[in-house]
């Protein structure tokens, strides 16, 4: 059912803890059905130095988390917000139809997070256009597909 990478992801999972000093942090999920992302990012001339993340929900929400932070950490916030969720799920030999809502929350995690950093530092990003911060009561196991 779960590929080797999203079984190592899980029971290894990579980047993961707080940054005291983040220039960033993303949070989404919905405390009703119990997945809560949280990233944290360290972010030197927009490039992503430093980034971890600490995730409350199934293993592959922690693989998703943990996969997506490999991919973005040395990118820049342009890179990081192309990231979709599908790349997540890919990079991770894909994911059950019924867990895709893990790598949506995964990307949204990001989007967020440089939505804050964008925030604080009074910046505008091509990957943020039209993008709305959620408020914590989406539903993500609604997605059985990519967004």
């Amino acid at each position: 059912m779960y590929s080797e990478k999203v079984m190592e992801h899980f029971t290894n999972p990579r980047n993961v803890g707080e940054i005291a000093d983040a220039d960033a942090i993303g949070q989404v999920g919905n405390p009703k059905c119990g997945d809560i992302m949280k990233m944290y990012f360290k972010i030197e001339n927009d490039v992503i130095v430093d980034v971890k993340f600490k995730t409350f929900g199934c293993g592959s929400a922690i693989a998703s988390s943990s996969m997506a932070t490999e991919l973005i950490k040395g990118k820049t916030i342009d890179e990081a917000l192309a990231l979709s969720n599908r790349a997540v799920a890919d990079a991770l030999d894909g994911l059950p139809p019924v867990k895709m809502h893990c790598s949506v929350l995964a990307e949204e995690a990001i989007k967020s997070a440089m939505f804050d950093f964008a925030q604080r530092h009074q910046r505008e990003f091509e990957g943020l256009k039209g993008y709305q911060p959620p408020t914590g009561d989406e539903d993500h196991h609604d997605h059985g597909e990519e967004e």
